[in-house]
């Protein structure tokens, strides 16, 4: 394999080196490399907006390792914080090449290749690649966006957005179904994010809580796809709609868990935390 740039690649994972991952040479035991290279194919989807095993179901067919290889250049070291970069270098009739790279800083340490085959689950006999699968990734690759943010009336976006504030909300959280659904959805502005298979991924909406305050509430982001830039992406469309409208604040009633992700788009904690829905919240604010 040739030595590989940082610039060759749009996708990278972030990870440190952990102990348990060193052998007694006190560098990354080989195999794990490739360890790194899947966990980096695995984020690699999240940042195409495709909850993996729903993607495939809806393409039914599934991807299957055939190839892997490793090219050691140099080594990397117990707490070494690297990179693990990874591009669909290739897509033929039912296969799929992956060039993935380790660095430490700009040092390239590994290369790797990983050869997937797109295939029939119950047979697990080869099948052409989806065109909608080869459009995303090649769309991807050339920096395009993977998701669309639509805004709009319940009498629009409500089928999408109620099934997905169920999964996150009522399943996951187990918060009372007839709590999650309210009279404030039909008067709302709503936010769906949609990947490119048109699968909604994302939610949010925007309701009036006072002259000129905005509130922000039911955002919801996919399980799998969580620590991306989802919700950010529909927290700033509704922000904007608030802004477009007139108002001049954005609140909303954060759970403790997420108030963080808040705080690092700008929001400020208000008053002391309660409880709702049985989670305790906390309400932060944004000026516009």
């Amino acid at each position: 394999m040739t030595t590989l740039t940082r610039a060759d690649f749009r996708f990278f994972h972030r990870l440190r080196v952990r102990w348990a991952e060193v052998d007694m040479q006190k560098i990354v035991f080989n195999a794990h490399y490739l360890m790194y290279f899947d966990t980096a194919i695995a984020d690699y989807w999240r940042a195409l907006a495709l909850p993996y095993q729903d993607t495939m179901d809806s393409l039914e067919g599934d991807l299957y390792v055939v190839k892997a290889t490793v090219e050691f250049h140099a080594s990397a070291r117990v707490d070494d914080q690297i990179e693990v970069a990874m591009k669909c270098s290739r897509i033929g009739s039912s296969s799929m090449i992956f060039t993935g790279a380790i660095f430490r800083g700009d040092e390239h340490l590994i290369s790797g290749e990983i050869i997937y085959v797109f295939a029939d689950p119950a047979t697990q006999t080869s099948k052409p690649v989806p065109q909608a699968l080869r459009d995303i990734v090649l769309g991807y690759e050339a920096g395009e966006a993977m998701v669309s943010v639509q805004l709009g009336a319940w009498s629009e976006l409500g089928t999408a957005a109620r099934r997905l504030r169920t999964e996150v909300f009522v399943q996951e959280q187990r918060i009372p179904k007839e709590l999650e659904h309210d009279a404030a959805d039909l008067t709302a502005v709503h936010a769906v994010a949609c990947n490119r298979l048109g699968q909604a991924v994302a939610t949010g909406r925007l309701i009036a809580a006072a002259p000129g305050v905005a509130q922000v509430g039911r955002l919801a982001v996919n399980r799998v796809l969580r620590g991306g830039q989802l919700g950010r992406q529909v927290l700033q469309a509704l922000t904007q709609a608030a802004r477009a409208r007139g108002d001049a604040e954005v609140l909303l009633h954060a759970q403790r868990s997420a108030e963080g992700f808040y705080e690092r788009l700008g929001y400020q904690r208000r008053g002391e935390p309660f409880n709702e829905a049985g989670i305790a919240h906390v309400e932060m604010f944004t000026r516009l």
